[in-house]
């Protein structure tokens, strides 16, 4: 059985997505990016950018003069923040529903809540998963260094 500690980590009540600066530096757009930029430095195509504020994952991007996406430092944070909940296996339809809340102000800070400390219970069970996983993995991967030594000593 793996026991894991799932009490929960309690950070200063900012709200904000980003846990911590960024080990990355930013591109130098001096706090505007380009799309090319943006891409480059989340590892998300521009397809995907162009796609998540198309459904309302992200709030509409700031344009030049002729039309092209203009990203600020509140939207790389709020693409750290979305990278991170699609990392947790959270459907993009939830994530959608999240960032509306989110645009909606502070009097979704308790349905917000909820569907964070339900999304903390399901990465919590599938790191529980992995755990045992691992556990037999390392169990397999024993056996079979005694079993290649002992056949090496025959």
């Amino acid at each position: 059985m793996t026991v894991i500690d799932s009490t929960p980590v309690h950070s200063s009540p900012v709200d904000s997505c980003t846990s911590a600066e960024s080990a990355r530096p930013r591109p130098d757009g001096q706090g505007r990016y380009t799309i090319s930029e943006v891409a480059a430095f989340t590892g998300l195509r521009p397809h995907t950018l162009r796609w998540y504020e198309q459904i309302g994952l992200m709030a509409q991007v700031e344009r030049s003069h002729t039309g092209q996406r203009r990203f600020d430092d509140r939207d790389l944070e709020w693409l750290d923040c979305v990278t991170k909940l699609r990392l947790t296996g959270m459907p993009v339809a939830e994530m959608v529903r999240y960032a509306e809340m989110v645009r909606r102000g502070p009097e979704t800070y308790g349905e917000r809540q909820r569907m964070l400390e339900q999304t903390r219970r399901e990465v919590l069970a599938r790191i529980a998963e992995l755990h045992d996983t691992l556990t037999l993995l390392d169990s397999k991967i024993d056996f079979y260094a005694g079993a290649g030594q002992a056949s090496e000593m025959a």
